[in-house]
């Protein structure tokens, strides 16, 4: 069981970084990313049907969690408008566990173990090296990468209580896809429809199907084992999403921004498993 869990998280981590790398493609990143988190909860909706449960008590945590959600399409949009993938994705999606442990060490008084510590240590080495001591990646990308990590923590914090008053398939339905479809309604509002159309492409409805693939198969995962393990696992997704920057993207991943996000993710896994 505990195999079968490592390859669902590993393949979600794949799924993760492809559907960022799509995303990051588009010519109009905006548009794609609001397109693609709308698209992917509108086919999840009858499986959130079967599985209903949102208690009155959710409702805080999903009006939140949603305003959060919003913020984070639009950063990221904006992120992979201005900046390199092999930039913005392993920091953001690096830093995000760090500043949930750092939240939860400042705010609520929890302990720091020492291996997560040092995997802090490891993952801010590796930022640094993602962002290149030449200056590959200007501070000001780096800052809107590390703002999208901090909304991204935010939101997981969020979810972490609101998930005891809901199922998580029409958790996830609400507070991604309500989000998504005010994003692409006020995309085509302030500039036409036209923008949504252009933006519609195969590839961005692939990347719809792939966020709510990725999120099924992290759950299949947390059934078969620990979540400190297929988190571990998932954050994998640093490294296929530089290694895609690379070959797809075109991007120019030198050897020292390899190194930065191999750092970054076994910075991470120290961080989920300490």
């Amino acid at each position: 069981m505990a195999t079968a869990a490592l390859v669902l998280a590993l393949v979600s981590a794949v799924i993760h970084a492809l559907w960022n790398l799509l995303t990051a493609r588009s010519r109009d990143s905006e548009a794609a990313l609001a397109i693609a988190m709308t698209l992917g909860p509108l086919l999840a909706i009858p499986l959130a049907i079967a599985t209903w449960r949102v208690d009155a008590e959710a409702v805080p945590y999903l009006l939140l969690s949603g305003s959060l959600e919003l913020t984070y399409m639009v950063l990221l949009g904006r992120a992979y408008r201005a900046a390199e993938m092999s930039l913005v994705y392993p920091i953001a999606r690096g830093m995000a566990p760090v500043f949930v442990l750092a939240a939860g060490w400042l705010l609520l008084g929890q302990s720091v173990a020492p291996l997560s510590a040092l995997g802090i240590g490891v993952v801010a080495l590796g930022v640094v090296l993602v962002r290149g001591f030449r200056g590959g990646g200007s501070l000001r990308h780096v800052f809107l990468a590390l703002t999208i990590a901090g909304v991204i923590a935010s939101y997981t914090l969020v979810d972490s209580v609101g998930l005891r008053y809901a199922n998580p398939i029409p958790y996830a339905v609400l507070i991604t896809g309500i989000p998504g479809a005010i994003l692409v309604t006020w995309i085509a509002w302030r500039d036409g429809p036209g923008r949504i159309r252009a933006a519609a492409t195969p590839s961005i409805a692939l990347a719809g199907v792939s966020t709510i693939a990725a999120y099924g198969l992290v759950l299949a995962a947390l059934r078969l084992a620990p979540a400190a393990m297929v988190s571990a696992v998932r954050e994998t997704s640093v490294v296929f999403g530089t290694a895609l920057a690379a070959i797809v993207l075109h991007e120019r991943v030198d050897r020292t921004r390899i190194a930065g996000a191999l750092l970054v993710t076994l910075g991470v896994i120290l961080v989920v498993v300490g």
